[in-house]
């Protein structure tokens, strides 16, 4: 082989395993799992008690380094995604902004930790304009939930005999008493507790005949519903039986519960159940109680309020006073 022929053979083989780790290099690449960033958006405060969530911060980072510009949800929660290009370790700069708050600039290395950020409320009421705060007081928490109530609407009853004669060998013809000595007869009856209507707290028993010769066969008024059903078993002379029930009517009714919500500083905090419905703020105003349905907007004119779903379909509501307003 000739010098030249080595030559054009190290020269394929090179450009060969160069674009070889440049295409592995570009696959890792387009591979690479994207970091994301998630944190959380409190009020700053001494208290924890008073940290409470804010929504609508608009969340950035310096640089381009993130897919986009994120807000965070009713939680205060948020995640950043980075570009690929982005590394651990890398700096990192976060800037976060609410109309309300004093805007935020967070330095920092990229890093598996979650970023947790106060931030100050603005001022919005100049001193020399300042009014005395309106007084907010004895506030409660209205709301109803669908249950299945039963009215009792009256009782039935309903006697019946078996006839029979006692002391008659049974000689294997059915029926015959449980030890298959004695002749014994059957009888039963039912009742209908009519359309819409169930039966509860159904009974039977003998009241009057040899009731120690006598059984109750099958229990089919027990669990109730809207017709009920006995039968007997007597083996002596004729007894006779009482067959009883209460009469209710099932119906789905609104019962409406109050509850006191959890006041921290100017915030307000409360839960209610998945089936909660017309939820309404109750509270005074310089003496007089005035009501505010809270629809699903959650508009009020003295506080801003938001609410979020939990895993288990309860909803955490949580508000705060606007400028001019005051717990009592």
């Amino acid at each position: 082989m000739t010098s030249s022929h080595r030559l054009e053979v190290w020269s394929a083989a090179f450009f060969t395993l160069l674009f070889a780790a440049s295409a592995i290099l570009l696959v890792g690449w387009r591979t690479r799992t994207a970091i994301v960033l998630q944190g959380a958006v409190t009020v700053q405060s001494s208290d924890p008690r008073k940290e409470r969530p804010i929504s609508d911060v608009d969340v950035f980072v310096a640089d381009n380094l993130a897919v986009a510009t994120v807000r965070s949800d009713s939680s205060g929660s948020f995640s950043v995604q980075l570009r690929r290009s982005v590394r651990r370790g890398d700096p990192i700069s976060l800037h976060f902004h609410h109309p309300q708050y004093g805007d935020l600039k967070l330095n920092d290395f990229v890093g598996d930790k979650l970023y947790v950020v106060h931030m100050l409320p603005v001022n919005e009421v100049p001193a020399s304009t300042h009014h005395p705060d309106i007084k907010v007081g004895n506030v409660r928490v209205r709301y109803s939930i669908k249950a299945q109530t039963e009215l009792n609407v009256g009782s039935a009853a309903k006697a019946f005999q078996i006839e029979n004669r006692g002391n008659v060998p049974c000689k294997k013809q059915r029926p015959c008493s449980p030890d298959g000595k004695w002749k014994a007869a059957l009888g039963s009856a039912s009742l209908d507790a009519g359309a819409g209507n169930e039966f509860r707290n159904a009974r039977a028993s003998c009241i009057a005949g040899p009731c120690p010769f006598t059984k109750i066969e099958s229990d089919k008024f027990t669990q109730g519903g809207r017709t009920i059903m006995v039968s007997a078993r007597d083996w002596s002379d004729t007894a006779t039986f009482l067959l009883e029930a209460e009469v209710f009517h099932p119906m789905v009714s609104q019962i409406v519960h109050e509850s006191y919500p959890v006041i921290f500083g100017d915030g307000l905090n409360f839960t209610l159940p998945a089936s909660a419905e017309g939820v309404s703020l109750e509270a005074d105003f310089d003496g007089q109680t005035v009501i505010f349905p809270l629809g699903p907007s959650i508009l009020l004119s003295w506080a801003d309020c938001n609410a979020r779903a939990n895993s288990d379909q309860t909803r955490v509501y949580r508000c705060q006073l606007n400028a001019g307003y005051q717990f009592q």
